[in-house]
């Protein structure tokens, strides 16, 4: 089918954005201090050079100090029909066989022996009848999907392979239906009580909590969500129609809440305070929540006041920068209470690499979730990389080729544009990568990886 005028296949939506593209122009960097955000695939520009010397935590080991840096919450019992995205605090273990008793896997006929077989009068056994008398060898009885097997039966019949005759006899159409155990589930065949079904840690699906409530529970040992409150900084930024007089609208205000809950958090409340240094000393101060998200304000300009006031609240600065591109004036701290601080840049992807970088293995830890190993994946193309840093790009599946990533233009600190297409975000090591290097994925919690 030829595409109408102006659509845009998918497959060349991709290539617009890949980095590899003549057409689009290389993005050049906003801050001659911040060239490490902007490299392209240009291999003609001379390679830039380090005009100071590295600063801030290695991102391997920043992404391990967030990993260390908390516990899970005091486990608390949700009802079944509450506990989905929780973690489960224990392991599960089933509380009954499954199936109960031998049941029918189809509607149809339950014989004893190898037939023809005289139907037992009555409407037969349904789904939550109770035991049935025993079955003489010879005769048969109807049965519903789900109902128990009387005791004595050998086999179920389906509908569709029977043939009942006027006089009540009862024959199959085909012999192979009536081998013994053909359609009964038996008692245990899915678990035993007391089988492990799950380890602690894993997360409550819709399905976790159908399994569950198969195995005997009621409710369950959860680790709680943990809460997440996002304070948005920057008197710049405007919440409500189009960019006037100087200032932009707010990305990040919108965007982080529902990202924080899809990487398990409880985000219950999104604050807006300008560049007010007393408004931010309150809502710290003041906050309940577990982790407590900031954007902007983390670098050393004049109303970034996101370090004085984590030094008036006497916190305890576990990561102060970090070397990575976008993004590396990230911080992580834990306060007087024990909750802890994520402090984003306010450059929108500057700002989600810090949340891939640090509030992701934290809510891991409070959550009690196992930490995962990345997963892998070949570059397509070759990537420049920073001198000393790592560097974090958004990357699509390339469906040409499994197993690889293509990288994405439109990647600069302050752009969200790579972003919205991406499946994932690659970490490119210090000094860069060549195409068909193996390079760690971040997945984004809507995008897999597969």
């Amino acid at each position: 089918m030829t595409p109408r005028r102006g659509a845009v296949e998918r497959d060349e939506f991709d290539e617009a954005l890949s980095l590899g593209n003549a057409h689009v122009a290389p993005q050049r960097a906003q801050d001659p201090e911040d060239y490490g955000d902007a490299f392209t695939l240009d291999e003609r520009a001379p390679a830039p050079r380090p005009r100071h010397r590295p600063h801030g935590t290695p991102w391997p080991d920043a992404r391990r100090a967030a990993a260390r840096a908390a516990r899970p919450a005091a486990p608390r019992p949700r009802p079944l029909a509450q506990a989905v995205g929780e973690v489960l605090a224990a392991p599960l273990e089933a509380l009954a066989d499954l199936p109960p008793f031998d049941t029918s896997a189809m509607d149809g006929y339950a014989v004893t022996g190898p037939g023809p077989w005289r139907l037992a009068s009555g409407q037969g056994l349904l789904a939550g009848d109770r035991a049935a008398r025993p079955l003489a060898d010879g005769t048969a009885v109807r049965i519903a999907t789900g109902a128990r097997i009387p005791p004595g039966a050998t086999a179920v019949v389906r509908t569709e392979h029977a043939e009942l005759r006027p006089d009540g006899t009862l024959l199959t159409r085909d012999a192979r239906a009536v081998r013994t155990g053909q359609d009964i589930r038996p008692r245990g065949q899915e678990c035993r009580s007391g089988t492990p079904l799950l380890p602690a840690g894993a997360e409550i699906t819709p399905a976790v909590v159908g399994l569950a409530a198969a195995a005997g529970y009621d409710e369950l040992s959860v680790i709680p969500r943990p809460r997440v409150e996002v304070l948005v900084l920057g008197q710049e930024l405007l919440h409500r129609g189009l960019p006037a007089d100087g200032r932009i609208r707010d990305a990040l205000g919108p965007m982080l809440a529902p990202w924080l809950q899809a990487m398990g958090a409880d985000a219950f409340v999104t604050r807006r305070l300008g560049d007010d240094a007393e408004l931010l000393y309150e809502a710290v101060g003041s906050s309940t929540a577990q982790l407590i998200v900031t954007t902007g304000g983390t670098a050393a300009g004049p109303v970034d006041h996101v370090h004085g006031v984590l030094a008036r609240l006497k916190a305890d600065l576990l990561v102060d920068g970090v070397r990575v591109r976008p993004g590396h004036p990230m911080l992580l701290a834990r306060l007087p209470n024990g909750a802890h601080v994520t402090g984003l840049p306010g450059n929108p992807l500057a700002a989600v690499t810090g949340l891939m970088t640090l509030a992701g293995p934290l809510l891991s830890a409070l959550r009690g979730t196992p930490a995962a190993e990345d997963p892998t994946a070949a570059l397509t193309e070759d990537v420049t990389g920073h001198p000393t840093d790592t560097r974090v790009i958004p990357v699509v599946r390339d469906r040409r080729r499994p197993g690889a990533a293509r990288p994405l233009h439109f990647t600069g600190p302050a752009m969200l544009r790579g972003l919205a297409a991406a499946h994932a975000l690659a970490v490119v090591p210090p000094g860069g990568a060549r195409a068909g290097d193996a390079v760690a994925l971040l997945p984004l919690p809507w995008g897999g990886t597969g």
